[in-house]
């Protein structure tokens, strides 16, 4: 299976440098689609609720501190070999997603359920670390086909 940083280094490979904010809801939708669609996730890595969106830790300590970053940041990770299935389902994902705005990107999840429910009793604004779980992306994701 792969893991976050090879999703992230393939989302940065088709979408040129990106924001941070961006490079994350992207990967955090490929992982979403591929639990709706595919009923399996692309990577074990959690997302959390944090306020502005879905955050994978990993992630982020990753690219913790800079603001627009490209594939390079990736480079001590060797190439993945997705599946056809993954890699349409990622393709799919970035067709639709690719060229949104990471504010619209980070609006819209705040309107879904997963992002919601892991937030619940957590303050607009307020830090959170709550799992978003992959059980409640598949339902939600799944029942949007």
């Amino acid at each position: 299976m792969a893991n976050v940083f090879d999703v992230a280094k393939y989302v940065l490979k088709r979408l040129g440098p990106i924001t941070t904010m961006k490079l994350e809801k992207e990967v955090y939708y490929c992982q979403a689609w591929s639990l709706g669609w595919d009923e399996k996730p692309l990577f074990h890595e959690d997302f959390q609720a944090w306020a502005n969106g879905p955050v994978c830790p990993e992630l982020f300590y990753k690219h913790k501190g800079k603001f627009v970053i490209d594939e390079t940041l990736f480079d001590d990770i060797p190439d993945c070999v997705f599946t056809m299935d993954e890699i349409e389902t990622m393709d799919a994902v970035l067709d639709y997603y690719g060229d949104k705005e990471p504010q619209w990107l980070s609006e819209l999840t705040h309107k879904e359920a997963p992002w919601k429910s892991a937030r619940v009793g957590v303050r607009a604004g307020q830090a959170c670390s709550n799992v978003i779980s992959k059980e409640s992306m598949m339902q939600y994701y799944g029942g949007l086909q």
